[in-house]
């Protein structure tokens, strides 16, 4: 039989699902909630405690957590966001869904992370916050970046979907920011299946958050039913965010492992940079000082990208690329008019950047394979 036939795929990302999460599940499929009930409530407390916040509300997703964010910052019609370009488009999108418009600044280029020194050049009187993004899982740097709040009076927000499980200073990441959020799917630090979280530090924002996922109605089912009560008013214009009971039981399990997850995931991140040290072809990411890096992703910087993408991917090796500056997608172009030379060092990056497996069930003999597979690629004479 011929080896090569059983090899098995390698995906770049993936969850890590055992018998407590499935049995948590089933539990709640048995209850009488399934909806907004003890195992949303929970998980709410369980994440603010890791985290050490007053406040964390859950919702459906990551970009029902960014869209909540904004809109209980109070952005709207006639704002400006300022955002870098490398991230997923969500982040961007949240912007244009409160009537917001994104104005893209451009990345350092040994992070990927936002560059505060280039946001100055680009807030006018309609500059309303500055949103970060923890690319890869390494923090931005907050106090460069609150530096540059503080003086023209903006908000900090922090799309900090990537870093859940890191710390930056030694404090948890997505609580730096005024307001940040979380985003639990797959392939993500820990999972929900589908869901997100905003972090706010007030019982207030928390409030209107919890009204924006639900309608704008002022109480929920489960709170009526402790109540007695069927009474409810919507007094905002919300959206049905809400996050199942499901979800939420599946999170509490997860959140219980996401330290010994980060942990494999370092570990597996200084076997890569060993392996890389020597490979001047292979640039990983720099790692920035006083972080504590998640490793949601692992990026390198390759020669003729697009060619090693495809012979890792035919090596059965399912690399990925994250991301295309936002702007350069079709509907940017279209709606906002923005085109190539915007942020040419995130552009530069795009063509440059692979994202390596990298998750808790990844043995360190399939990550032998995807090194081996790397560097015989790279050093081949057609790459």
């Amino acid at each position: 039989m011929n080896p090569i036939s059983e090899r098995q795929p390698i995906p770049y990302g993936k969850q890590t699902i055992a018998e407590e999460e499935i049995a948590a599940v089933i539990e709640v499929l048995r209850s009488d909630w399934l909806t907004t009930g003890p195992c949303l409530d929970r998980f709410e407390q369980d994440l603010a405690a890791y985290l050490g916040v007053t406040d964390v509300v859950a919702v459906a997703n990551g970009t029902a957590a960014l869209h909540a964010m904004l809109y209980a910052a109070g952005i709207g019609p006639g704002d400006e966001v300022i955002v870098p370009p490398l991230t997923f488009a969500a982040t961007a999108n949240a912007v244009i869904y409160v009537g917001a418009r994104p104005v893209f600044v451009d990345v350092d280029p040994t992070t990927l992370l936002i560059n505060p020194g280039a946001i100055d050049a680009l807030i006018t009187s309609a500059t309303k916050a500055v949103l970060a993004v923890d690319y890869a899982g390494q923090p931005c740097d907050y106090g460069a970046l609150r530096q540059v709040t503080d003086k023209y009076s903006l908000l900090l927000l922090a799309d900090s979907c990537h870093s859940l499980g890191g710390t930056w200073h030694g404090q948890p990441c997505g609580t730096q920011a005024d307001m940040s959020v979380f985003s639990f799917h797959p392939v993500k630090p820990m999972t929900t299946a589908e869901g997100g979280a905003v972090v706010c530090h007030t019982s207030e924002v928390a409030g209107k958050l919890r009204c924006f996922r639900s309608h704008g109605i002022t109480t929920d089912h489960h709170q009526r039913q402790e109540q007695g009560s069927w009474f409810y008013e919507m007094t905002e214009l919300g959206w049905n965010y809400r996050l199942s009971e499901l979800h939420a039981a599946l999170g509490i399990v997860q959140l219980g492992k996401l330290d010994s997850f980060t942990a494999r995931r370092q570990h597996l991140a200084v076997r890569y940079d060993a392996a890389f040290e020597q490979q001047r072809q292979i640039c990983p990411l720099a790692l920035a000082p006083h972080c504590g890096h998640s490793h949601h992703l692992y990026v390198v910087r390759v020669p003729h990208r697009d060619q090693v993408f495809q012979q890792l991917r035919t090596a059965d090796i399912l690399v990925n690329v994250h991301y295309i500056p936002v702007y350069l997608h079709p509907w940017y172009r279209q709606q906002l008019g923005t085109a190539e030379g915007l942020c040419p060092i995130a552009e530069q990056a795009a063509a440059d950047i692979l994202s390596l497996p990298i998750y808790p069930g990844l043995s360190d003999d399939d990550q032998d394979r995807v090194i081996r597979e790397l560097i015989n690629c790279v050093t081949k004479e057609d790459c």
